[in-house]
């Protein structure tokens, strides 16, 4: 196999810790939320060329599309750029933005979640310049935008529109140190109620979609409790995220009035069947309420709209599969102990890769899961570190 030194490549990573936790700092500093990722998008378009990629441009979509190397397989490293905003202010200890380094971490707003994946690519990406004569499979490095408003729809570019189709897949969010094989799915969905409006001084003379509104809420709250589990990627489940309403006036009984619904779907659970869920409950019906599946039709960064409808498939990389062994051989050869194979809880770009696409995905990142979205995020150094090396070594079990 023509195989590299595991201990020498961690070493040589071990020497980039400055470099890896600097430009992770860096890109922490670029605020870039979904949909307006161009600065760090142009910041990493030149970055990727001084780390020592062979060609470095951005797609239609907006995405920055790094590559080294030539031949099969071909092998694609995917860090989304965005981050959702900070939230209450006061909830933050330091500056999120401000990129601080101390106490052997990088702290905040995307840290974890995850610039640190791409600033471990990066450091990857400079390992693997080093050793280019002997790669011998192409590797593309992928700064993919949109997806905390869109999961998967970057990748959905990608390969229908920009024409890349990789045999293999890793997806850089934090895995907590495990290699992660999967994730529930999700949907978004939303239960309308239509009522009659009249003056806020007679509310009899109306109709209150409001009260309509009021025991479907509690009708979702005891679905979510009988929803079905798997094994592997745990329970089905609905939260409400959003409650809204209308009327001519704040002194008038509302027309209208909509619960939003975060739906989490686990293994053998469908679009078709959790819609069918809600429609079909009591409350909904005694409401004549209205069940949608909302579509996302806004733009990326550079203008560009693929719309789509809010559903995103659950997807499981089977344990016993090539990518999952040779993934965790190359584990057990770098750092001398078995990893866990895991799951993510939340969603990620695989919903497309794998989910829709049927290419062979897993996830190794550094940070904490448990980190993404909250206040005083963090990454460990060490970890970053870590993971620059698994990426420049990965390619050498993926090729044979």
């Amino acid at each position: 196999m023509n195989m590299i030194d595991a201990r020498e490549l961690l070493n040589r990573a071990n020497d980039l810790k400055n470099y890896t936790a600097e430009i992770l700092s860096r890109l922490v500093s670029i605020r870039s939320l979904s949909g307006a990722e161009r600065e760090i998008v142009l910041f990493l378009r030149e970055e990727f060329s001084r780390c020592g990629a062979d060609s470095v441009e951005i797609d239609r979509f907006g995405n920055v599309v790094a590559r080294i190397g030539s031949g099969k397989p071909i092998i694609a490293f995917d860090a989304h750029l965005d981050t959702v905003d900070i939230g209450e202010s006061s909830l933050w200890r330091f500056d999120p933005f401000g990129g601080k380094i101390g106490g052997g971490k990088v702290w905040g707003r995307g840290a974890s979640d995850q610039k640190g994946g791409m600033a471990a690519m990066l450091a990857g990406l400079r390992l693997l310049s080093a050793l280019k004569d002997r790669l011998r499979a192409t590797v593309y490095m992928i700064g993919s935008v949109l997806e905390e408003d869109c999961d998967g729809l970057c990748w959905r570019f990608l390969i229908d529109k920009y024409g890349l189709r990789p045999d293999f897949v890793v997806l850089t969010e934090p895995t907590d140190g495990n290699i992660n094989r999967g994730q529930r799915g999700r949907m978004e969905i939303e239960v309308i109620a239509r009522g009659v409006s009249c003056h806020g001084s007679a509310p009899e003379r109306g109709d209150s979609a409001i009260y309509k509104i009021a025991p479907i809420i509690e009708a979702l709250r005891r679905l979510n409790d009988r929803l079905p589990e798997d094994p592997f990627l745990g329970k089905g489940s609905i939260a409400l995220s959003r409650l809204r309403s209308s009327s001519p006036s704040l002194c008038a009984v509302a027309d209208m009035a909509a619960v939003y619904i975060d739906r989490r779907l686990t293994a053998g659970e469908i679009p078709e069947s959790a819609t069918e869920q809600i429609a079909m409950l009591d409350e909904v019906m005694a409401a004549s309420a209205e069940v949608v599946i909302p579509q996302f039709d806004g733009p990326s960064w550079n203008d560009y709209k693929l719309p789509v409808p809010k559903v995103f498939p659950a997807w499981v990389l089977p344990e016993n599969h090539p990518l999952a062994e040779k993934a965790c051989r190359c584990f057990e050869t770098l750092f001398d102990k078995k990893p866990k194979l895991s799951k993510w809880t939340f969603s990620t770009n695989g919903v497309a890769t794998m989910g829709m696409f049927g290419i062979p995905t897993i996830g190794y990142g550094p940070g904490r899961e448990s980190l993404a979205h909250a206040p005083n995020e963090f990454v460990e150094i060490d970890d970053l570190v870590r993971c620059s090396a698994y990426y420049a070594m990965l390619p050498w079990f993926l090729r044979d």
